[in-house]
Formats: C-alpha cells, structure tokens, sequence
C-alpha cells in the first residue's frame, strides 16, 4: 500500500541529498572496554562480567531474540553509542539484515521518524562495513501477509468505542497504515513484530500500551516464559523504573492468560 505520492517522495529525496554526507557518526562510536575503565572502573567491570558473562548468557531467550528485541529498545531510546553495538551484535547473533532494515522501518511508527533515522544514519555505515546491499534488504511494498479478519474488526470496534471522535485521522492511519498494512509485511513474523514493539514500549515507558501488545506478542507465539526473561534483559537497557512500572501490567496479563 503506497501512502507517499512520487513527487513527495521525490521532494524528500531531494532535501536529504542536500544534507552534508558523514560517513561515519562519531557520536555513535562504541567506547572500547579500556576506555570505559579509564572513566568508571565499576561500569567496565559490571559490562564485562555481569551483563555480557551473565545476562546475555541466561536461558529463557535466545541470542537472537535477545538482539532484537535490544535493538529495538536502544533505538526508541535512541542510544546512538549502543545502537551501533548492537546492530554488530544482532549481526553475531543470526539477526539477518532484513530483519535488522525491518525493525528501523517498524520503530519509525512506534517511537518516531526522528528515532529510525537517526538508526538509519548509524545502520548504513555498519551494513556498508559488512558488504551488506540492497539485494539484502525487504521490498519496499512487498506482498502483505493475510488479514486476520476477525481480528481487524474486533480490535477497530474497540478503538472506536475508546477513541472515537478524538482524532479520525489517527484511528484512520492506525488501522490502515498500521495494522493493514505495517503489521501485514513479511520482513517480520508476526512474533518479532510483537517482540520488537513491546521492548520498544518498555524502554519508551508507554506503560498503558504494554498489556495489548504483550497480549498480542503472546498470541503470536511468545511464551510466558520468554516475555519473563525479556523484562529481565530490558532491565539493563531500559533501566529499572521502566521495568518496574511494567512489572504489574505484565502480571495482570499473565494471570489474566493463565485462567
């Protein structure tokens, strides 16, 4: 579904052309392990031997759903250094570039245009460090995935019954270009749209929006006890009050799942 007339985009195009070019964002330099000790001793010590010997390495999750959904709170909180260890990390950990190109393009909704370029900014220099091209990367309007019609219907009647006579064009775009569209692309599976937006939240603290879509990231095949330890790795990455303020939304939901 195009939503983006040519000569918009043409436009757009344009005025991005028209910026200067940096090949390389020193902001996004990742500090090497002497560094990081050179300023806090403590910091190094907790990185090396606490969460990368022993978060990274719990069972629960795999490395790469691990790196998604890092990835995927990194840049909502656009942590430009930590964005660009984890795109090399996602890349370690299996993630395939499309996945990674798919996630910026599903962020750009969830926490803003401004957070996905400024991923795409520091992704285009890691995927040109590894050889990575365009043959690599999804479509821009691929074949959707099939509409749970049902589904659709159920989840527009109660956006309607909530939201309605708010903003018309905001429930207009959320069924049309969200869930009719972005939620419908192949570069993600169901599963890891919903691990990327639900870590996404998380680490945005939209506590209130967290209970769908873990719901939601459940139903697509995320088990109790994986969205358990994915609180437990976006601790570090979120910090803790944000995953304190999940902790009773994520209770509720599986309670309310069990019975």
């Amino acid at each position: 579904m195009k939503f983006v007339s040519a000569s918009m985009l043409t436009l757009a195009m344009s005025a991005a052309a028209a910026l200067p070019v940096q090949a390389s964002d020193p902001s996004s330099r990742v500090p090497t392990a002497e560094e990081v000790a050179s300023v806090s001793p403590a910091l190094a010590d907790y990185t090396e031997n606490l969460l990368l010997g022993e978060v990274w390495e719990r069972e629960g999750l795999s490395m790469r759903d691990r790196s998604v959904a890092t990835l995927a709170a990194v840049i909502a909180r656009d942590h430009r250094v930590e964005i660009r260890a984890q795109l090399e990390h996602a890349l370690d950990n299996g993630v395939e570039p499309a996945v990674i190109s798919e996630i910026i393009t599903h962020l750009a909704f969830y926490t803003g245009w401004g957070n996905a370029m400024s991923a795409v900014t520091i992704a285009e220099d890691v995927f040109a460090e590894h050889g990575i091209g365009a043959d690599r990367l999804p479509p821009a309007d691929p074949e959707l995935l099939p509409l749970d019609e049902q589904a659709e219907r159920a989840r527009q009647e109660i956006v309607q019954e909530t939201y309605g006579g708010s903003s018309e064009g905001v429930l207009h775009y959320t069924t049309e270009a969200l869930f009719k569209d972005l939620w419908l692309r192949p570069g993600l599976t169901p599963r890891d749209r919903s691990l990327v937006t639900v870590s996404a939240l998380i680490a945005s603290g939209k506590t209130e929006q967290v209970g769908f879509h873990l719901n939601r990231a459940m139903d697509n095949g995320l088990t109790r006890g994986e969205a358990s330890e994915l609180l437990t790795q976006l601790a570090f990455y979120a910090g803790w009050p944000n995953i304190f303020s999940t902790l009773p939304v994520a209770k509720e939901v599986f309670e309310s799942r069990a019975e």
